[in-house]
């Protein structure tokens, strides 16, 4: 059995209240997988910037799993082609 390693990259930057995240996923057969989030902090609220880093990081986490199920759909359809034509009628 072959062991297999993915690796999750996620970069945070902060611009006034908002934190960016980016999630890359880079496998050893497939280009990286890009996932994005964002948070934005109510002015009302205590500036606690690791808060904003853990939603942002989770926005892209999830998103970077949503473009991996899009991914794994696609593969899936694509070497099946078109269904043969129904026999039930003959």
């Amino acid at each position: 059995m072959e062991a297999k390693q993915w690796s999750v990259q996620i970069y945070i930057s902060e611009d006034g209240d908002a934190t960016h995240a980016r999630a890359v996923l880079t496998t050893r057969d497939t280009a990286a997988l890009t996932g994005r989030g964002v948070a934005q902090r109510n002015p009302g609220d205590r500036p606690i910037p690791e808060i904003g880093d853990e939603l942002a990081a989770s926005r892209a986490l999830d998103d970077l799993a949503v473009r991996l199920r899009d991914v794994a759909s696609a593969d899936i359809v694509q070497p099946a082609g078109p269904a043969e034509p129904s026999r039930a009628g003959w």
